[in-house]
């Protein structure tokens, strides 16, 4: 099995699965995986492996409209060098004050690959409650935030030796203040780790809609501009690649006016929602799902 066909076994199995964070009586908790083989390229510092590592959770408490409250994580590695685990626990911790929660610790463990587990936990708001991937209609708006593309850039600045410009582009916030804002507001919504065009095709899948989206209205990360071979490698990088953590929703016209005006981040309009049978498309084209997969 493949990463979705492993958590549609566990969906069937688990009430509180499904989304990107369970929430059992108002509190939200979600847990992450994150190795150095796969998630922290070479050059990566410990800095950035705890800011990244925590705040891919936090990005999973925002996408369910919460307000984060703490982190906590298993730290695993051949050895404990003293300045690499003081630099990691210092990245999550500044990553967590960037969303008014609070970093309190975790474990340590022996392993052959630097791994990092981090659990998040947040709270619902009582009267807006959680946002699931289960509530869009057609004809509403189809909504991110930010720009996309940052991983992307920053894996070909890597690769490029540059790695001071991509340690600062791997260091995202998580968007728990626009998530706050959209709780109560935005019909479906989820976090976008496995790029932007997976997350559509996953929205879609559990609304039971289609997406019709305008590729020139899917806002692009500056620094993809720089490291993009051409319009297709663009594109390319800013809808399949992943791992940029940002927000992908719905909502009504009525309420899109609303969410503009309290978001404290960028919101772009980039399609509408469609009857199932539509499918997802991007420019009237069948837009494949293909982004980030775990297993084969």
């Amino acid at each position: 099995m493949d990463e979705r066909e492993a958590l549609a076994r566990i969906g069937a199995t688990l009430p509180h699965a499904g989304d990107d964070a369970a929430v059992v009586n108002g509190t939200v908790v979600t847990t992450d995986m994150l190795h150095e083989r796969t998630d922290f390229p070479a050059g990566t510092t410990r800095y950035t492996a705890g800011w990244r590592a925590v705040g891919a959770s936090l990005s999973d408490v925002a996408a369910m409209g919460a307000d984060a409250t703490a982190a906590v994580a298993v730290y695993a590695d051949e050895r404990f060098d003293p300045e690499e685990l003081t630099a990691f626990l210092e990245g999550a911790r500044d990553v967590c004050a960037a969303v008014e929660a609070e970093y309190v610790g975790g474990d340590l463990d022996e392993h052959s690959e630097f791994t990092v587990a981090t659990t998040a936990f947040g709270e619902v708001d009582e009267r807006a409650g959680p946002v699931r991937r289960t509530g869009a209609d057609p004809g509403e708006a189809v909504c991110v935030t930010g720009e996309w593309g940052r991983s992307a850039a920053a894996l070909r600045l890597f690769e490029a030796g540059e790695a001071e410009r991509a340690n600062d582009l791997f260091r995202f916030t998580p968007r728990v203040a626009v998530g706050r804002v959209l709780a109560g507001r935005a019909s479906a919504m989820m976090d976008s780790s496995d790029g932007l065009a997976r997350s559509l095709h996953q929205l879609a899948e559990a609304s039971d809609v289609g997406f019709a989206i305008d590729r020139a209205t899917v806002p692009v990360h500056p620094a993809v501009e720089e490291v993009a071979a051409d319009a297709t490698d663009r594109f390319e990088l800013a809808a399949h690649f992943g791992e940029d953590f940002e927000l992908v929703f719905t909502a009504s016209e009525r309420a899109l006016d609303a969410i503009r005006e309290r978001s404290p981040a960028p919101i772009a309009r980039i399609g509408t929602v469609e009857p199932a049978d539509n499918g997802v498309t991007a420019d009237e084209n069948s837009l494949p799902d293909r982004g980030y997969t775990h297993g084969t």
